[in-house]
């Protein structure tokens, strides 16, 4: 396996969790309730998250195929 894609997706991960717990902390900031809070989180993340795992999938299904 390539270890520069390795390093590569493992630090792209690293920024998204990081940048996940900033959102979090962001919307928690000025809400008011768990609803408040959740919703728009899950409406903000959920995309980027799936958007994350295909394209880690389809660079990790590339360099296997290869």
């Amino acid at each position: 396996m390539n270890t520069k894609l390795l390093v590569g997706l493992l630090f792209a991960f690293a920024s998204l969790i990081a940048g996940t717990v900033m959102v979090f902390l962001a919307l928690d900031r000025h809400s008011h309730s768990v609803s408040d809070t959740l919703r728009p989180f899950l409406i903000t993340m959920l995309p980027v998250w799936a958007l994350a795992l295909a394209g880690a999938k389809a660079l990790l299904g590339r360099q296997s195929g290869s």
